[in-house]
């Protein structure tokens, strides 16, 4: 079976989330059969790229707050990413474009490497004083997830290389009527919208994996013949 998530680097929810969705998985009795995909969704498409602003003025100006009530809010994401057993900063961090990161993301995916560069990102992002959105920075995480960096590299001069990918993601999601991430799709038939308890994503797995659409037993048309099994094959009499 498979889950589908969408998310971006920037939404501390996204990296809570994950977590809580690992915990339930953790849970779950066949967790060995279970797909994990990811899938690219901006919170800040229109942001242009190279703009880097600290998060507390961002959000105090996104959400119309004071500077105090933005750290309040960052201090609340904070206490849920801890009680998780994750490292969070609430202050001191960097907002910015996530496009360049979605696109490596998609490499790190087609190299096998993208759950390790996903973990390695939001580490960076929400638990270490390090910049996701400062192109060396970027760099040298794909580099640590197990990237070549030379084909890192290349990748981020050339604006178009997996662009397309992230764009397709992104379609998906408004098909799906995501307009909010983490969002997750459990075998294309349930969504979740939101970092939801880890005991959520145990029994929506098990509703789906019960829902299934199982295979049917075949039924024998004009008996049996020859045939080759574990055993060998038949010898006709």
């Amino acid at each position: 079976m498979r889950v589908e998530i969408w998310s971006d680097i920037a939404c501390p929810w996204c990296y809570i989330g994950k977590a809580r969705f690992e915990k339930g998985l953790a849970e779950f009795a066949h967790g060995d059969d279970i797909e994990v995909v990811h899938r690219s969704f901006e919170l800040d498409p229109n942001r242009r790229k190279g703009d880097i602003a600290p998060v507390i003025p961002m959000l105090a100006e996104k959400y119309g707050r004071t500077l105090e009530e933005a750290r309040a809010m960052e201090a609340n994401v904070a206490s849920n990413a801890h009680a998780e057993g994750l490292g969070y900063l609430a202050d001191g961090r960097d907002h910015g474009n996530t496009f360049d990161i979605h696109r490596v993301l998609h490499l790190a995916k087609a190299r096998g490497r993208q759950s390790e560069l996903l973990d390695l990102a939001y580490r960076a992002n929400f638990a270490e004083e390090r910049s996701v959105f400062d192109s060396e920075v970027l760099v040298a995480i794909a580099v640590e997830a197990g990237l070549a960096e030379a084909e890192v590299r290349t990748v981020l001069a050339d604006e178009s290389a997996y662009a397309d990918e992230v764009r397709a993601d992104e379609r998906e999601a408004a098909e799906l009527g995501a307009n909010a991430v983490p969002f997750f799709v459990l075998d294309r038939k349930y969504g979740i919208s939101g970092g939801q308890p880890a005991e959520v994503f145990t029994q929506a797995l098990e509703q789906a994996w019960q829902e299934r659409t199982p295979v049917p037993a075949l039924k024998s048309v004009q008996g049996d013949a020859e045939a080759c099994g574990p055993e060998g094959c038949e010898v006709p009499r």
